[in-house]
């Protein structure tokens, strides 16, 4: 099965026009089992959505990321990966503040690339604006992992 796609601005690159939101699979709406999220993403691929998104702070310590790395060993080129930075949690899974500083942006990518189990991130996003931070300083940082072919 497939599903209508359009193409990421010029890239070239054609996505799914309906993306799974990996969220739930970690937290936010009760207890998930981890065998039944597995099998979930694996269905979602059968049923040609490809385009997922999931953020660093979804699950405490990346576990929304740690999860999708046990279907992406097998299936990486089958998935177009979205994961989000920028939101900074603390020990106890409070959120703590926003940052977009280079160092944090770099910071976060390594962290997710591990977590993942992956080497490049498709695309790689600012999860909330930052008052603090000029846009033109996380912009550039995220200009530098591209170009690293991260």
């Amino acid at each position: 099965m497939s599903l209508p796609t359009r193409e990421l601005d010029k890239t070239g690159v054609k996505i799914p026009i309906v993306g799974f939101g990996c969220m739930g699979l970690s937290e936010f709406y009760g207890p998930a089992d981890e065998n039944e999220s597995i099998q979930v993403l694996k269905r979602s691929l059968e049923l040609g959505c490809n385009f997922w998104d999931t953020a660093d702070i979804y699950g405490r310590n990346g576990a929304n990321e740690i999860l999708l790395s046990k279907v992406l060993k097998e299936r990486r080129d089958e998935v177009f990966l979205c994961t989000k930075f920028g939101i900074v949690r603390g020990d106890e899974g409070e959120f703590v503040e926003l940052r977009g500083d280079r160092e944090y942006v770099r910071q976060s990518c390594e962290n997710s690339l591990k977590r993942l189990g992956i080497s490049q991130i498709d695309l790689y996003y600012l999860h909330r604006m930052l008052p603090k931070t000029p846009i033109e300083e996380t912009v550039a940082a995220m200009a530098e992992l591209v170009k690293e072919g991260k």
